[in-house]
This record gives structure tokens, C-alpha cells and sequence, in this order.
């Protein structure tokens, strides 16, 4: 059963049977999801759900980077992401790191990127409850 007051409860409705456009509402943040225009139906509305896939994991590994690197007191003065989905479904991820860094610390924070919640979950088996109401 899934409970709406859950903090990560997302809520996803269409906007019109004749669009792919998608309504998406997050703790009462509104965004919109949609395909480009090279995808039959699409319109390019919105960003589209392999767009708010890769956002999410290059979101979640900027902040994982961010807050280890805080923790540490480190000198990451940016933190850029940089996302690729293949067409063999493989996801290609470049981080560029910034600052006054050593080597090892530099290959330390490549080690946590890769421990952020989303790459784990990305790359663990996950279980999808699907239920019909």
C-alpha cells in the first residue's frame, strides 16, 4: 500500500489522451515529463523519463560528493556531472572534480561517487510492486 505522506510519494497523471505530456507532483513541486519531438507522440514539453533518470543519479552523486567532501573538509570548490544513456541501454558517467585536490583525494571521491543511494540502486536487483486500483 503506498501512503501519501510518505516524504519520497510521487504522484504522475496525463495531461491530455492525445499527448504523452505528464503531470508530475513531488511534496508540491510541479514538473512536467514529456518525449522530444524525434519520439512518436512527443512533444517536448518536458523532460523526458530517461532525462529525469539521469538526473537523478547525477543529482544524487553531485550532492553524495558534495557532502563527503564537506565532511572531509576537502578543497571541491565544483562538482560538474556529466550523463550519457546509450542505445545498448549502458549509462556512461563523467565527473569533473574542482579544486585544490590531491591524487588520492581525487580517487577517494571518484570511490564514494560511485555509493551514492541511486548508483546503488541502479545497479542492485530492484524489486517493483505493481498493483492495479
Amino acid at each position: 500500500m503506498i501512503d501519501p505522506n510518505r516524504e519520497h510519494f510521487v504522484t504522475i497523471s496525463d495531461v491530455d489522451p492525445d499527448s504523452l505530456l505528464q503531470n508530475i507532483e513531488v511534496r508540491g513541486h510541479k514538473i512536467l515529463a514529456d518525449e522530444p519531438k524525434s519520439f512518436p507522440g512527443g512533444n517536448d514539453k518536458g523532460l523526458s523519463p530517461t532525462d529525469f533518470l539521469l538526473s537523478s543519479l547525477g543529482s544524487c552523486t553531485s550532492m553524495t560528493l558534495r557532502l563527503y567532501a564537506r565532511l572531509k573538509k576537502l578543497p571541491l570548490e565544483k562538482i560538474i556531472v556529466k550523463l550519457d544513456r546509450k542505445a545498448s541501454g549502458e549509462i556512461v558517467k563523467q565527473i569533473e572534480l574542482i579544486g585544490n585536490l590531491t591524487e588520492e583525494q581525487r580517487e577517494r571521491l571518484f570511490e564514494i561517487s560511485n555509493k551514492c543511494p541511486i548508483h546503488k540502486t541502479l545497479t542492485n536487483t530492484v524489486k517493483i510492486n505493481s498493483e492495479l486500483i
